[in-house]
């Protein structure tokens, strides 16, 4: 989630969009997994989940930020090209890189608990709290991203990310998915993670929302 230290072709950067979303799915599904059936007490679930996600993310972004720019995100790839750091038309590739990653990756998941490689979430999670929260936990990612990179501090954007991650799971009521590829991977997984078909549009128009809210945040706070 910070632009690339030195420029990669384009086939490059989408192999490690999709591998970076890919293990993130695998990270936040299969960890998922793995609190359910190891802890019987939710709150438990919930710090074991959150906690590996935090320390998966922190590592992910170390691997391929310097290739890719870690974004592993939709709207991080659509604010970042709305300010000129990804050019527009590797925007699409990008996303779609991303969604097909993050849709791998909890296959990837379900496999590794000897799950069936596919099964749909029947969890349902859009309510009004839900979305609120989409639209708070996704403008707070990107003004932790941007504001660091567009300050100069873009080494510190690993730490920073994984920590507000870590922090979301707790103080939004979704959660915190704030992306739409890991929302669309995390319909693949009928587990603690998972999320029912129906529940994606508005979760992703509030996540779409959140960035909006973002960037015009960041272009007033952080205007060079």
């Amino acid at each position: 989630m910070v632009h690339p230290v030195m420029p990669s072709p384009l086939s490059r950067r989408l192999l490690a969009e999709f591998l970076g979303s890919a293990l993130l799915a695998a990270v936040v599904i299969g960890s998922g997994i793995a609190a359910q059936r190891l802890s019987a007490d939710a709150g438990l679930q919930l710090l074991e989940n959150a906690a590996a996600t935090a320390a998966g993310l922190f590592a992910l972004i170390l691997i391929f930020g310097p290739v890719s720019g870690a974004h592993f995100n939709p709207v991080v790839s659509l604010v970042d090209a709305a300010f000129g750091g990804l050019r527009r038309r590797d925007l699409v590739p990008y996303i779609a890189a991303q969604v097909t990653g993050c849709v791998a990756g909890a296959v990837l998941a379900n496999a590794m608990f000897a799950l069936a490689a596919v099964s749909i979430s029947t969890h349902h999670r859009a309510s009004p709290a839900h979305l609120l929260s989409e639209v708070v936990a996704t403008c707070g990612l990107l003004l932790v991203i941007f504001s660091l990179v567009r300050t100069g501090r873009p080494a510190t954007v690993p730490a920073a990310v994984g920590a507000y991650i870590g922090a979301a799971y707790w103080f939004t009521s979704s959660t915190s998915f704030a992306n739409p590829a890991i929302t669309a991977g995390r319909v693949f997984s009928d587990t603690f993670a998972g999320i029912a078909p129906a529940s994606v549009p508005t979760f992703v128009l509030a996540q779409l929302a959140g960035g909006l809210a973002a960037f015009g945040l960041i272009r007033t706070l952080y205007p060079t």
